[in-house]
């Protein structure tokens, strides 16, 4: 029987909107909340070579905030070279991108800790192959799912169109976190607000941080801006 209590697979309304960060936040507040957590980066694009090894941004990120490393074959079983679209990326390197794989390495990796905090790649429907997208990974995970908001112009729709997306797939939204990443965005409470209605209303979903915009800020920084405990409380209801 697995060990892992709370598990979460993250997504966002685009891409650079603050996903990774938002997910080393997520895993720097669930160690202070007491429980060993891991990061999955499953498929990473854009990697660097660094003393014969190869490395990618965003899953050197997870692995600094998380309290439990997994072996990098584990966290992110499919690393990239090309910084393109996953499945223009995999053509490239004449890879396929297998979601049993992927499935079997989280379930290898929740038996290591007590939460696995799981990355996705773009936004929600990100082509991952001919057939499949970010999507059906979510759905082979069959995970919880934390919306991450890019706060700018045109947040609304895309964070709206992103959940109907969830919901359609039998996912539960088990929160989002409203990140600040345009600090010249004009009525961002009111976008807040707005957002936080209908996500609460249409969706059950709960907003659990709103992240300012802190450049260069490390993740336990932006956790003191996450309700950990609202969390895992609305995680218990969900297993």
């Amino acid at each position: 029987m697995s060990t892992a209590k709370f598990s979460l697979f993250v997504t966002g309304t685009d891409t650079e909107i603050g996903k990774t960060f938002v997910s080393a936040a997520l895993l720097r507040g669930l160690a202070h909340a007491g429980l060993r957590a891991a990061a999955m980066k499953p498929i990473a694009a854009g990697a660097y070579e660094r003393d014969g090894v190869w490395h990618n941004e965003d899953a050197d990120q997870l692995d600094a905030a998380a309290s439990v490393l997994l072996p990098p074959e584990m966290r992110t079983p499919y690393l990239l070279k090309e910084p393109a679209a996953p499945h223009i990326a995999a053509a490239l390197e004449g890879v396929t991108l297998d979601m049993v794989r992927i499935v079997q390495c989280y379930g290898q990796a929740r038996e290591r800790a007590d939460a696995v905090v799981v990355e996705g790649v773009g936004g929600f429907r990100v082509p991952l192959t001919a057939t499949q997208d970010t999507a059906d990974l979510a759905v082979a995970l069959n995970l919880p799912v934390v919306l991450v908001v890019g706060m700018r112009l045109g947040c609304i729709s895309h964070a709206l169109l992103t959940a109907e997306a969830i919901a359609a797939r039998g996912l539960t939204i088990a929160g989002w976190v409203a990140n600040r990443i345009d600090p010249a965005m004009t009525f961002p409470e009111e976008n807040i607000d707005a957002l936080r209605e209908r996500l609460a209303a249409q969706f059950g979903a709960p907003l659990i941080g709103v992240v300012p915009h802190m450049p260069g800020a490390r993740a336990d920084a932006a956790a003191e801006h996450l309700n950990i405990d609202a969390l895992l409380a609305r995680l218990a209801t969900l297993s």
